[in-house]
């Protein structure tokens, strides 16, 4: 799992350009609403940075700007660049219905995506060689370190972790949570200086809450 260009309730934000995709089929302004409605509400303290950007998963802005930034990224594990995420590489993932929103405050960011995916899938957990290993980003070494956090499961699988972030003259955190509930699957980076373990759970559990209510 690489997070190279923060995005969520602790840090760096994408551009703020709420474009999206247009979903095709009758379906795309049900599964458009049910999406939506289970994104988070504006965090106390934070503002929108980004969004709500709706469309086929692969075509949203958000996906874009993280996949040129793992392209832009020289990684010491290259394999490591998407594990233990949604692979927007993969076409059924790529083209299945989703949302995005972003959010924003002076302590960090907070993005989440939530993915209708055609069949319930999950992503494998993080291989154990991505752990711990080293990216050029920018022309900056930066290492990265990774463990699995013990969060209450949520929904029909549920996983968490935290990643440190150390280089150049910037070092963050990176809180990162996966949920899935039936075929729709959530994704949210929660990215600052600190992130605490007891406050990403508290997001997943507000987030899977949402979930719930849209699946039912």
């Amino acid at each position: 799992m690489v997070a190279i260009a923060g995005c969520s309730g602790g840090d760096t934000t994408p551009s703020a350009v709420p474009t999206g995709t247009r979903l095709p089929g009758p379906q795309a302004s049900a599964d458009t609403a049910r999406l939506r409605d289970a994104l988070l509400p504006v965090p106390k303290g934070m503002h929108v940075a980004y969004g709500p950007e709706l469309g086929a998963f692969g075509s949203l802005k958000a996906t874009q700007l993280g996949l040129e930034a793992m392209r832009q990224a020289k990684l010491q594990r290259p394999e490591c660049a998407g594990a233990a995420q949604l692979d927007a590489a993969k076409p059924d993932v790529a083209q299945a219905p989703a949302a995005v929103i972003s959010f924003a405050a002076d302590r960090g960011s907070i993005t989440q995506a939530v993915v209708s995916l055609p069949s319930a899938a999950f992503p494998a957990p993080l291989p154990q060689q991505c752990a711990s290993y080293t990216a050029e980003v920018e022309g900056t070494k930066v290492a990265y370190r990774t463990r699995t956090l013990a969060m209450p499961a949520r929904g029909d699988q549920s996983r968490a972790y935290l990643t440190t972030a150390a280089g150049g003259k910037k070092n963050a955190q990176i809180g990162s949570v996966m949920i899935r509930r039936g075929t729709l699957v959530m994704s949210m980076l929660v990215v600052g200086q600190r992130v605490k373990p007891q406050g990403l759970f508290e997001l997943a559990r507000l987030a899977d809450q949402n979930l719930a209510q849209v699946t039912h």
